[in-house]
C-alpha cells in the first residue's frame, strides 16, 4: 500500500523515474511478484529506462548506465518516493533483513482448524527423486518461494559459495535419501561470472568428496547438480545487461578467454522466467501417479481431522 510519511515535491526528471518504476512494479505485481531494489534496477537497465544523463564513463572511454552509481541514485529516489506515498511500500522487498516472529494461537478451535487447513504429507516420499533449489543470492530466494511451496520443494540461499556446514548438511540429506533408494537433484541458479559459474562445480565437488567415503553401489549415482541459470545460451537469448567481469577474481582469466570481458547477474533475468525455469524442471521429475496418490491421502486425512474438530465442539 501507498502511505505518506514525508511529502516531497520531486523534480520533473525524478518524477519520470518514479512513474517508470511504478510501471515496472505494476507489471510484476499483476503477475504475483514483488521485487528487490536490485531486480528493479536491472529492469531499468534492460528496458533502458534511465535517462541519457545517467551514462557513466568507465575504463576504455566507454559509457554505460549499468553502474553502481546509478543503482544508488535509483535507491535514493525510490526511498524518498516511498516516504512521500508515491510508491507502494509492499512492492519493493528486502529479503536479507527480516524479523523472526513466533507463532501464536487465538483459541483451541482456531489451532485445530489451522492444523487441518495446513495439514500435508511429504509429497516426495514416494517419488524416485528428491529435488532442492539452490540460489546464489539470498535476495533472489523469494523468486522461487512460490513455486517451491507449490511443489513441496526445499529451497536454499547459498549466499555465494556454500559453507562447509551447509555442504555437510546436503551430504547427510543425499546419503539418507540414497539409503531409501532416492536420487537427489539440486537445481542451481547463479550469476554468469567467474565465481558464479564455479560455484556449481564447487557444490558438486564437495558432495562427491563426501559421498566417495561411502561404500556400496547405492551411492554411485545418488545425486546430480543441474545448473539452470544463468547460462551463456540464456545470455544470448535474453540479452540481459552486462557488467564488467571481475578481473581481480582468480578465475577471471579462464572466464574471459571463454566468454569475453562481460559478466551477467542472475537478478537481471525476469523473475517470472526464473520461476518458470524452476517449475518446468521440477514438474519434469514428478511421477504423477504417485503424486495423485499422495494428494488423495492428504484429503482423506483432512476429513478425519474435520471429524475430530466437530466432535471436540459438541
Amino acid at each position: 500500500m501507498n502511505q505518506t510519511f514525508k511529502p516531497k515535491l520531486f523534480s520533473k526528471a525524478h518524477q519520470e523515474i518514479i512513474e517508470r518504476a511504478n510501471g515496472v512494479i505494476d507489471k510484476y505485481q499483476s503477475e504475483g511478484y514483488d521485487l528487490t531494489l536490485r531486480q528493479l534496477y536491472y529492469q531499468f537497465v534492460a528496458l533502458n529506462l534511465f535517462p541519457d544523463e545517467w551514462l557513466v564513463k568507465i575504463q576504455g572511454g566507454q559509457e554505460t548506465k549499468n553502474h553502481e552509481k546509478n543503482y544508488k541514485k535509483l535507491g535514493g529516489i525510490l526511498n524518498d518516493a516511498r516516504m512521500a506515498g508515491e510508491v507502494d511500500w509492499d512492492a519493493i522487498v528486502d529479503r536479507t533483513r527480516t524479523l523472526n516472529e513466533w507463532q501464536h494461537e487465538t483459541s483451541v478451535a482456531d489451532a485445530l482448524e489451522r492444523m487441518r487447513r495446513n495439514y500435508t504429507l511429504d509429497m516426495w516420499d514416494n517419488q524416485r527423486t528428491r529435488v532442492e533449489v539452490w540460489v546464489e543470492k539470498e535476495a533472489l530466494a523469494g523468486v522461487f518461494e512460490r513455486i517451491c511451496g507449490k511443489y513441496d520443494v526445499p529451497y536454499f540461499a547459498c549466499r555465494g559459495y556454500t559453507s562447509a556446514s551447509s555442504a555437510y548438511g546436503a551430504y547427510e540429506r543425499v546419503r539418507n535419501r540414497a539409503d531409501r533408494g532416492q536420487e537427489t537433484i539440486i537445481l542451481h541458479f547463479g550469476d554468469h561470472d567467474p565465481s558464479g559459474i564455479d560455484m556449481s562445480r564447487d557444490i558438486e565437488d564437495r558432495l562427491h568428496t563426501m559421498i566417495s567415503t561411502e561404500e556400496g553401489s547405492d551411492f554411485d549415482n545418488c545425486f546430480e547438480i543441474r545448473r539452470l541459470a544463468l547460462n551463456y545460451n540464456q545470455v544470448l537469448a535474453f540479452n540481459p545487461p552486462p557488467s564488467p567481469a571481475k578481473i581481480t577474481d582468480s578465475r577471471a582469466k579462464g572466464y574471459i578467454q571463454q566468454f569475453g570481458e562481460d559478466s551477467w547477474e542472475l537478478d537481471a533475468l525476469d523473475p517470472s522466467h526464473l520461476s518458470k525455469l524452476a517449475e518446468d524442471e521440477i514438474t519434469s521429475l514428478i511421477d504423477y501417479d504417485n503424486w495423485e496418490e499422495r494428494q488423495g491421502q492428504i484429503e482423506t486425512d483432512k476429513e478425519t481431522l474435520r471429524s475430530f474438530i466437530e466432535q471436540s465442539q459438541k
